[in-house]
């Protein structure tokens, strides 16, 4: 049944307070009909673009459902990649926070060792990729066995990338008795043999926006040849003056390429691809997502599933060679009903992929004249002023429910043989601590992390500058955010 409000689905408290700070004003077309069917524990398969709420319309039932006495992982989230595994555990982190939920995020090239001893905890939730989450199922240091719900987002992706063997794999791990939820753009065969195999009678859903990615998103083209691109991405630049702006590459050496000639440019500019460290590629998302700069150079590794809001403008430098690829680039902007614009350059070799594109999209996209001098002149000014003006940082995802929210570091861990019980017995003599005031709780070897809630944080840090915990005082500290 439809509902128009959060309130109407029954959640707890712990739930509409945080949807409520994070943001979630009305449930969105996709989560109207996909909350109710998960909340009833039935199959279902999602057909819907990307920037739709897709990751809120699971994330919020199955957090509702989560018994957060059980130790073992009751969900498990497949993803193509680790960007967007780690912003998928950020949104079902935030959306499960007051409930105290547990949230892992499991991907490659991340050590092994500490991803292990975290999935020794007490975990409600594990988001990753496939390869890192079959090593951990082969080696036993992920449990399987209590996995109420899976869910397999980015299908079409993962399908693209060779996946659907992994995904068998990690489904006959799993209990036969279980919720699947699945969750695509397109629907290949290969998924719907999946689905029929995998799936128990699925509800199937297809949200069809009223304004579709493609028809929300103010499309342009440029024809060009390769040597001007650099020329013709300045004076477009200069034109469109975005407050946020991607720039789309089809490889490694020519988003570096592009970035040099950014800096020397003097844009406020980073760049993001593959053969990039993992933690330089979260840094530079993370800043991109605050608006410490405005220009990203990008390959299609930030493409498929990351939600960065309020990006005015997507540049295809480079046309994208197979055409759901160009969706997937223009959906960064034009989110969730937004308006946008996507400007792509395109040389005459590359018709055939032009050629593509517009089969796929069923319209073709508007070729235009570049610039001329006088307006490319004109809006020098407006464009000098932005770019000499620091950019307003923009609030991350949660940073509202953080507000009420302490985190403290204890100078204790397992190798002393802290446990939660021992903290939880410590916080709740304290006067004014309830159990419902203590968060989640991390124990690693020579440190305990405690997120102290509902305002207490200040309270409880000066008592425990004075309460032993496991009979010996500890230091006790806040930790920065």
């Amino acid at each position: 049944m439809i509902k128009g409000n959060f309130d109407e689905y029954g959640l707890s408290d712990e739930l509409l307070k945080a949807i409520q700070l994070l943001d979630y004003k009305n449930p969105t077309k996709v989560q109207e009909q996909v909350i109710p069917v998960v909340l009833e524990q039935k199959d279902i398969i999602i057909k819907s673009q990307t920037g739709s709420g897709k990751t809120a319309a699971f994330g919020v039932p199955i957090c509702q459902l989560i018994d957060w006495e059980q130790n073992k992982p009751q969900a498990l989230v497949l993803t193509p990649t680790r960007e967007l595994a780690i912003q998928v555990k950020e949104d079902l982190f935030n959306i499960g926070r007051f409930k105290r939920l547990k949230v892992s995020v499991i991907y490659g090239k991340s050590p092994f060792y500490y991803q292990e001893k975290e999935l020794k905890q007490k975990t409600h939730i594990v988001v990753g990729t496939p390869g890192r989450l079959i090593d951990h199922i082969e080696k036993a240091t992920l449990d399987t066995s209590n996995i109420k719900y899976l869910v397999i987002d980015e299908a079409d992706e993962m399908l693209n990338m060779g996946f659907i063997e992994q995904i068998e794999t990690i489904i006959n791990s799993l209990p036969q008795k279980r919720v699947t939820i699945l969750l695509s753009a397109t629907m290949p065969q290969d998924i719907k043999v999946l689905c029929n195999q995998y799936m128990n009678e699925p509800i199937f859903v297809e949200i069809e926006e009223q304004n579709s990615t493609v028809d929300r998103i103010h499309q342009q083209r440029y024809q060009v040849d390769e040597i001007d691109k650099i020329k013709l991405l300045r004076d477009v630049t200069i034109v469109e003056n975005p407050d946020s702006c991607i720039i789309f590459c089809n490889t490694k050496l020519k988003v570096d390429e592009v970035y040099d000639e950014l800096l020397t440019l003097n844009y406020t500019s980073a760049k993001i691809h593959g053969g990039m460290e993992q933690r330089d590629r979260l840094r530079v998302m993370r800043d991109f997502k605050q608006g410490y700069f405005r220009y990203l150079v990008a390959t299609d590794v930030a493409a498929r599933g990351i939600d960065i809001e309020d990006i005015t403008l997507v540049i295809n430098y480079d046309i994208p060679q197979d055409r759901e690829s160009y969706v997937h680039r223009i959906g960064r902007t034009g989110r969730v009903e937004k308006m946008g614009k996507a400007i792509t350059f395109v040389t005459r070799a590359e018709d055939k992929f032009l050629n593509d594109i517009h089969a796929y999209i069923k319209k073709e996209i508007p070729l235009i004249q570049r610039p001329d001098e006088e307006v490319i002149l004109n809006a020098k000014q407006e464009f000098g002023e932005k770019m000499n003006t620091i950019p307003e940082l923009k609030e991350t995802k949660g940073e509202q429910l953080s507000t009420e929210i302490m985190k403290i570091h204890v100078n204790a861990g397992k190798k002393t043989r802290m446990r939660p019980v021992d903290i939880v017995g410590t916080l709740s003599n304290i006067e004014g601590m309830t159990a419902a005031d203590i968060g989640i709780i991390n124990v690693l070897d020579v440190s305990t992390f405690v997120e102290i809630l509902n305002n207490k944080g200040e309270m409880v840090l000066q008592a425990l500058q004075n309460t032993p915990i496991k009979g010996r005082l500890r230091k006790v500290s806040r930790v920065d955010r």
